[in-house]
């Protein structure tokens, strides 16, 4: 990590509260955006998109050592980080709104990154509109999983009216330092081997989540979002999705992820038309925080 060191040094922490933010009214909604300091105008643009619960700071470690080779920007999607939640928004609406982000702050194809339900909605950008994607790295992506897990079961019952909320209510009604426990043991492959920066980014989000009024909703939104996903017919299934995907794909597995199986991996590569993958026995769920370096030379071959 000594590179990684070197690139955040004492002015830019990783907590990313020193992140330049701004607000973009796109598609209806009051969109929170963080540019990744440090990236030249002239670099290629490239979009970071967050999974279920998570926000932009999830990739402040990633954007940092790539600012030499893209100019990103990262966005708290609708309910989630500082974007407040507009309507009901699910992986179609979240491929509205950066659609209509990409087209109005760049005219140029992205490098799109997405983690989780981020991937989920990332793949389904770059099948619909091909021309607005250069490449394409998905990290854990929310791919319907043949395989029922305690995962899954969760996110049913958060997805299902009423039982839901019941569920989150229950969740946060759990002592904050119990609920670090548990949030920290399902995202991070070892959460004993985390710098204490991103340790103490992830609590100060846990906790700033709990002030938001969406939150709850935008959580249970989502979920019910991915669960349709994994009911979907055949025809349109993120794996039929997948197959219409033309940008070269870089897919990104953690063998200690407990919330994607990492088996899926081999199928989701035989999914795209051009895929490498990078499979990290030690990681977890968000490889871009936990391995960035792994992550950042990954990307750096794919597009080399």
């Amino acid at each position: 990590m000594e590179r990684y060191a070197a690139v955040t040094g004492e002015s830019v922490r990783l907590g990313a509260q020193e992140w330049p933010a701004r607000r973009v009214p796109v598609a209806g909604v009051d969109l929170l955006v963080r540019d990744v300091p440090g990236a030249a105008a002239d670099l290629p643009p490239a979009l970071f998109v967050h999974g279920l619960g998570g926000s932009s700071l999830n990739w402040t470690a990633l954007g940092l050592l790539l600012n030499d080779t893209v100019r990103g920007m990262a966005p708290d999607l609708p309910g989630f980080g500082r974007t407040p939640l507009a309507g009901v928004v699910g992986i179609r609406e979240q491929v509205d709104v950066l659609i209509a982000l990409i087209e109005q702050e760049t005219d140029r194809p992205v490098h799109l990154f997405g983690n989780s339900m981020g991937g989920a909605t990332s793949v389904a950008l770059a099948a619909r509109r091909p021309d607005l994607v250069a490449s394409l790295t998905l990290i854990s992506p929310a791919l319907p999983h043949p395989r029922a897990s305690a995962t899954a079961l969760w996110f049913a019952a958060v997805a299902t009216p009423r039982l839901g909320t019941v569920v989150l209510e229950r969740s946060r009604r759990l002592p904050f330092e119990r609920r670090l426990k548990i949030g920290l043991a399902m995202v991070f492959g070892d959460p004993r081997s985390l710098p204490a920066e991103v340790r103490a980014s992830y609590e100060a989000e846990l906790r700033r989540r709990d002030t938001d009024p969406w939150g709850m909703q935008a959580t249970v939104y989502g979920a019910r979002s991915m669960l349709r996903s994994s009911l979907a017919l055949p025809r349109q299934s993120l794996w039929t999705v997948a197959a219409r995907v033309e940008c070269p794909v870089l897919l990104i597995y953690g063998g200690k992820d407990r919330l994607v199986d990492a088996r899926i991996r081999t199928k989701a590569q035989r999914s795209f038309r051009d895929a490498r993958l990078l499979y990290l026995p030690q990681s977890g769920h968000v490889a871009q925080m936990e391995h960035p370096e792994q992550v950042e030379r990954a990307f750096r071959q794919l597009i080399s």
